[in-house]
């Protein structure tokens, strides 16, 4: 591919053509990375099932652990202002002294983990489309009453149902099955058949059942759109997300805070630590292994969500000014999210209780537009224009995602690591290519995400990635420390934060080996930790076969270095112990924790 590039000094925006633009300042970064806070929305009701009454500190836990690793992430990537991509990229180059296939490892996993949020935001959205225009009538709507009253003959006390009823709800009476009986008969009669429809649903070997419905090609057309707006660029984004978060965050924290103010919030349903007798359950447990099982897998699927607004550094190479830019998108990222993992989770618990965030809308996702408008007391119009807000939140989400995880597929590219057709931007500055590969795989986990089943398997497993991904690149802070001290960096982090944020990618390998078999899939972890091998053969083809074992020039440049001399190892065998250490501990946690019987 041809290209052509001016040198610039710092604060120009560049006139490149076949690269990334210089064109966003760090207001521009942070508003690409505005799309995190809403990912809250996507698993609220997921950690409420399993954890409880735990489920409002859950969130603010794993949000004070994200922001406090961010400033590892903030020092790295403040030494590669020539490199877009994210933390996995900066951080990997840390590993390359010590193995050629750790650093495309850290890149591949941390890309599969944020990919999905295409897909599970494309699958709620779709949700909310399909409720708005397609709605399953509610048990007590007049409709269904109607029904229920017009066919009441067509059941009586004596049909088998009613007794098989009766044997599995010990106490109730004769007349409670036929209403309770006509009442599902009469909401499936009256669900429209779109709801229902599937023009074919097929398994995936060894991964989840797939269903081509409504959900996959209304979620499928969403991505289409979402991949329209980011054709045009960093800078065309940038400008779409910024209108987007003003519309979608300010509503969001109004409705809050009002709760609050309102005095809305129930204490008993924020006291009473303890998680509970099992996942979604709705009673309250003790502190047994398994109680602290679920807990952990709380803490690991919230993860996903509240460490995500590293993403901020992934637009390094179409910063103006990187060297004062990068640390500003993501401190103030940091901060952003921090108001919304602490304040939403806690209003939502606060008020609804633990048996109101287990109901199926709010597991689901589809259901927190109604429930934010019941919050503030709202009407049938605020309830309509809070369902388009969430909708909206979602696209936020989404353009997020697809920004952040085709760079790293661009830049993984670029430095050698993965497959050379992604090393393609189009005249606007967007890597296409890479968003192509992001669209076509999302296709794949949308026809697996497009049932709540589904949902929180790809969830599951793709946040396996995220944690090793959190791993390697918490350890690639005091790595580049020991062997790159000489390399400028625009902000340094005190070097006890370092060492507290590496104790921490071991608590996170706790919770990868104790929480991804909490979801529903008791192979989640193993699913994710072939997944993530995958790359090896991707990169052993790449590097071997079509770069005779050499890396390009430029994925070494930042660091001084160049092929045939990578540097001297100081670090010596840590890095190798620390390997091994992590994954003894994920191993080890696996086997210890165990979920309530």
């Amino acid at each position: 591919m041809a290209s052509s590039a001016t040198t610039i000094s710092p604060g120009l925006v560049t006139t490149e053509t076949g690269e990334l633009h210089r064109a966003i300042d760090w207001r521009g970064a942070f508003w690409v990375a505005a799309g995190v806070p809403p990912l809250v929305l996507f698993s609220i009701g997921g950690i409420a099932g399993t954890t409880g009454k735990l489920a409002f500190l859950v969130w603010i836990i794993s949000m004070i652990m994200g922001f406090l690793q961010s400033f590892t992430y903030a020092e790295i990537a403040g030494m590669f202002g020539n490199k877009s991509g994210g933390a996995s990229v900066y951080g990997a180059t840390a590993w390359l002294r010590y193995s050629k296939f750790i650093a495309p490892l850290s890149v591949w996993c941390n890309w599969f983990a944020w990919s999905p949020v295409l897909s599970l935001g494309c699958a709620i959205a779709a949700g909310y489309i399909l409720n708005a225009l397609f709605p399953i009538p509610a048990g007590d709507s007049q409709a269904v009453l109607d029904w229920v009253t017009a066919n009441a003959a067509t059941l009586t006390a004596e049909s088998p149902r009613v007794a098989e009823w009766l044997t599995a709800n010990a106490g109730k009476t004769a007349q409670d099955a036929m209403t309770a009986l006509l009442t599902q008969d009469a909401v499936a009669a009256l669900t429209p058949a779109i709801r229902t429809w599937s023009l074919v649903s097929f398994p995936i070997p060894f991964l989840a059942q797939a269903h081509l419905n409504a959900t996959f090609f209304i979620g499928a057309i969403l991505m289409l759109i979402i991949f329209a707006i980011q054709h045009r660029g960093i800078a065309s984004t940038a400008g779409a997300q910024k209108w987007l978060a003003i519309i979608v965050l300010v509503p969001l924290v109004v409705i809050g805070v009002l709760p609050i103010l309102m005095g809305k919030i129930d204490s008993m349903n924020v006291t009473g630590m303890v998680p509970p007798t099992a996942a979604y359950s709705g009673v309250d447990g003790a502190w047994t292994l398994g109680g602290w099982t679920l807990f952990l897998g709380g803490l690991y699927i919230a993860a996903w969500s509240t460490y995500g607004f590293e993403t901020a550094v992934c637009y390094t190479r179409e910063l103006k000014n990187p060297k004062t830019d990068t640390f500003k998108a993501i401190f103030y990222s940091g901060l952003l999210c921090i108001l919304f993992f602490f304040l939403i989770p806690f209003t939502f618990q606060g008020v609804l209780g633990h048996s109101g965030m287990l109901a199926p809308g709010i597991v689901d996702g589809t259901g927190i537009g109604e429930a934010l408008a019941a919050m503030v007391g709202g009407g049938k119009v605020v309830t309509q224009i809070l369902v388009i807000l969430m909708i909206l939140a979602l696209f936020l989400a989404i353009m997020t995602a697809m920004a952040g995880s085709s760079r790293t597929l661009y830049q993984g590219s670029k430095d050698g690591w993965l497959p050379r057709y992604l090393t393609h931007v189009n005249s606007h500055g967007a890597p296409t290519r890479a968003m192509w590969t992001d669209f076509g795989f999302n296709l794949i986990l949308l026809a697996i995400a497009s049932d709540i089943a589904g949902y929180f398997f790809v969830l599951a497993v793709s946040n396996v990635g995220y944690i090793i991904f959190n791993f390697l690149n918490l350890n690639a802070g005091w790595i580049h420390r020991v062997d790159s001290g000489h390399i400028a960096r625009p902000w340094k982090a005190p070097t006890w934060l370092i060492g507290l944020n590496t104790v921490l990618a071991f608590v996170n390998a706790i919770f990868l080996g104790a929480g991804a078999k909490v979801w529903g899939y008791a192979n989640a972890l193993w699913v994710g930790l072939i997944f993530a091998a995958l790359i090896l053969p991707v990169f052993a083809y790449r590097h071997y076969a079509q770069d005779g074992g050499r890396f390009p020039a430029a994925a070494l440049a930042d660091l001084g270095l160049k092929e045939g001399d990578m540097g001297e190892r100081k670090a010596g065998m840590l890095p190798y112990l620390t390997l091994a250490a992590g994954l003894i501990v994920v191993l080890i946690a696996n086997w210890i924790f165990v979920l309530p019987f």
